[in-house]
């Protein structure tokens, strides 16, 4: 089995690239803008013929498109969420129709939800941001695309290779950069926003179980924690396993543009559970474990 792996450079996908790899008799190539990758690819700005020429050559059974930007104005969130997904799509079409797409798309999409409430995979999508939005418009270039399709619509992921462009990754270099400081401040912005945490290892075998699958997969599945916690239970955890000896100051505003209309988020499971048999295996207190040893930072 040949599975191609977009953007595996990146957080998500080096996690996924690495749990296929680990796959019997299956070759995983690697598509992305880094030289090291086995194909070059920028879904970006390439030209949908000179794509569908590349994936006629890797002839791909499946291919997993963890390609994405977090961060960036509204155009560079448009070219890499929407037009990205929308020509991939287009080129599989015309040069491996028969291989099953896995994308990674966003529980942004969904937007502002009920507090209390775990969201399942027919909810409304009303994105509060550009990111959520440009998210939400690939999904809708894969799920329409004809194609073996499915779009793991995944919570706030948290482990190891965490980018500082998100909070989870942000906290864990400001605690390293605080060394032994005990006079050391870390201000933040309002923390109490529930998050649906998941582990960024949970999310690479949920892509390996979609893509392995037999049959048919639903349009869209949610890839979560399945519990909401406050932002701030996640930075408690990364300080202890930093030894940080220092104060956290919630400084008000000052979170993440894309999620700070959202107080709540939380999804519903149970679908990936009965689909896949997938359920979330790492805790938070693990995750955050993991993020912190990748720093190279030992606790102190």
């Amino acid at each position: 089995m040949h599975i191609l792996v977009l953007g595996n450079t990146g957080y998500l996908g080096a996690h996924v690239a690495e749990h296929l790899r680990a796959l019997p008799e299956v070759r995983v190539l690697v598509a992305g803008r880094s030289h090291a990758a086995d194909i070059t690819v920028n879904l970006a700005t390439d030209r949908l013929q000179d794509l569908a020429a590349l994936l006629a050559e890797a002839a791909p059974d499946a291919v997993v498109n963890c390609a994405g930007a977090t961060g960036g104005d509204a155009v560079t969130l448009a070219e890499v969420n929407a037009r990205g997904p929308a020509v991939l799509c287009a080129a599989l079409r015309v040069a491996a129709p028969g291989a099953r797409l896995v994308h990674l798309g966003s529980a942004a999409e969904y937007g502002p939800t009920e507090p209390g409430v775990r969201v399942t995979e027919s909810a409304a999508t009303r994105p509060a941001g550009p990111y959520g939005a440009t998210k939400l418009a690939g999904t809708v270039a894969v799920t329409a695309s004809g194609l073996d399709a499915t779009v793991l619509r995944v919570g706030n992921p948290v482990g190891a290779g965490a980018p500082p462009t998100g909070l989870p990754g942000r906290v864990a270099r400001l605690l390293a950069d605080a060394g032994h400081d005990p006079d050391a401040e870390l201000r933040l912005g309002d923390l109490s926003a529930h998050r649906d945490f998941v582990d960024a290892r949970d999310v690479a075998r949920a892509a390996r179980l979609a893509v392995t699958a037999a049959g048919p997969l639903p349009p869209v599945l949610n890839i979560g924690g399945g519990d909401a916690r406050p932002v701030r239970d996640l930075v408690r955890l990364l300080a202890q396993a930093a030894g940080f000896r220092g104060r956290i100051i919630e400084a008000g505003s000052g979170g993440s543009a894309r999620s700070a209309q959202v107080s709540w988020q939380c999804s519903d499971v149970t679908a990936a559970r009965d689909t896949l048999g997938w359920t979330p295996t790492h805790t938070l207190d693990a995750s955050a474990a993991a993020l912190w040893a990748a720093e190279g930072v030992p606790a102190r």
